[in-house]
């Protein structure tokens, strides 16, 4: 029992990418990191990014594009991969991530249409019962490994967001539908959130028990999963003050949420300080000057080309895609760029030719970090 002790104590202090391939080296090592207390000793810890899911998507067709691709988040050569989802049932659409788990549903068409939740590190996945997936809906998956029991399955909520019109007028309004893995079902909430901007770059990024999604109106769609409550938090900078047409994602870093915007301006990073005020502090600002003298490797002209979109039918030359922990996924014309805003330092990823012929229209791209939190296979 010591050495086992001494074992678990040793491999506690290893990365969660580490463990996965130190699973196969002896049937004791992979009967201590499958443990499921040592499993939750794990989730208290948070985990670094790993990487981001990529999937491209149509814009005017019933059908889905089914290649879902990872990008590792490392600067030191990336090898795109394309099989992390072989172990489902059928191919699927990424939904969000929270916390090492993923949110997907079937490829459309489909005969038989689901929804599943999973856990890429350790392949494991549960079909969600009582609802049919749509295209229409946005979806957000909350997940919170400190509030795992030991003894209780990975217990997590998925929030499915539909918008409709009132029946008076042409006003928009947010209802919510929450599916509980503990009750296995879905319940219908009877809360509703006024809106007539939709929602944007479709995925929910949960902080602090709180889901969010961004919308195309300066405004940001939020859910306290708990309290089932909603309201709409203003962005941190008017879209109507610039010349062009500025291009935004929202992210987590440190707890916080954080709106990332990019402008003919420059690069802004803002980080909300307070929920019910909308107020935002402004944590990173560059130019698009310095930030071209910066990594001139990559960058050239970027303010005129920037400056240049004054369209929604034209591309944007720079796109924000996903932003996690300090580190901002963006595409720059045909190549996908890590930018670090620890280091203001840029480093291309992977051009767009090894991720689809429709990578540039509007992809999916979610944040992704390593975990074992274990899930019951069906």
């Amino acid at each position: 029992m010591e050495s086992d002790d001494i074992c678990m104590d040793v491999l506690s202090r290893l990365p969660t990418k580490t463990l996965l391939g130190l699973k196969c080296v002896c049937k004791r090592w992979c009967r201590i990191i499958s443990d499921r207390s040592f499993i939750q000793d794990l989730l208290q810890r948070p985990e670094p990014l790993a990487g981001f899911f990529f999937q491209e998507r149509y814009q005017w067709c019933d059908e889905d594009i089914g290649t879902i691709s990872y990008i590792p988040a490392t600067m030191e050569g990336t090898q795109v991969q394309q099989t992390i989802f072989s172990f489902l049932p059928e191919d699927v659409v990424i939904l969000g991530s929270c916390n090492g788990l993923v949110c997907c549903r079937s490829v459309f068409p489909s005969p038989d249409p689901s929804i599943f939740v999973c856990n890429p590190s350790n392949k494991q996945w549960i079909r969600l019962l009582e609802t049919t997936p749509d295209k229409e809906s946005s979806y957000g998956l909350a997940f919170n490994p400190f509030q795992s029991p030991i003894d209780m399955p990975t217990n997590f909520k998925v929030v499915r967001v539909s918008q409709a019109q009132t029946d008076m007028d042409d006003d928009s309004y947010f209802s919510f539908e929450i599916y509980s893995s503990q009750a296995g079902a879905w319940k219908k909430s009877k809360e509703i959130c006024q809106c007539n901007h939709n929602l944007f770059k479709n995925k929910g990024i949960f902080v602090g028990g709180i889901l969010h999604w961004l919308t195309d109106g300066d405004q940001v769609l939020s859910f306290n999963v708990e309290n089932e409550l909603s309201w709409l938090i203003s962005a941190p900078f008017p879209t109507i003050h610039l010349t062009a047409i500025p291009e935004m994602c929202i992210g987590e870093s440190r707890g916080r949420l954080h709106y990332i915007m990019i402008s003919e301006d420059g690069l802004q990073v803002w980080a909300l300080e307070d929920y019910y005020d909308s107020n935002w502090s402004l944590v990173h600002s560059t130019t698009l000057e310095v930030m071209e003298e910066e990594n001139s490797q990559l960058l050239y002209n970027t303010r005129d080309r920037v400056a240049q979109r004054i369209s929604i039918d034209s591309i944007p030359w720079m796109d924000p895609l996903a932003f996690k922990d300090g580190l901002l996924l963006m595409r720059v014309s045909t190549k996908i760029i890590l930018y670090c805003m620890g280091t203001r330092k840029m480093e291309e990823l992977c051009n767009l030719s090894k991720l689809g012929r429709n990578s540039i229209f509007g992809p999916l791209v979610i944040p992704y970090s390593l975990s074992l939190a274990p899930l019951s296979q069906t």
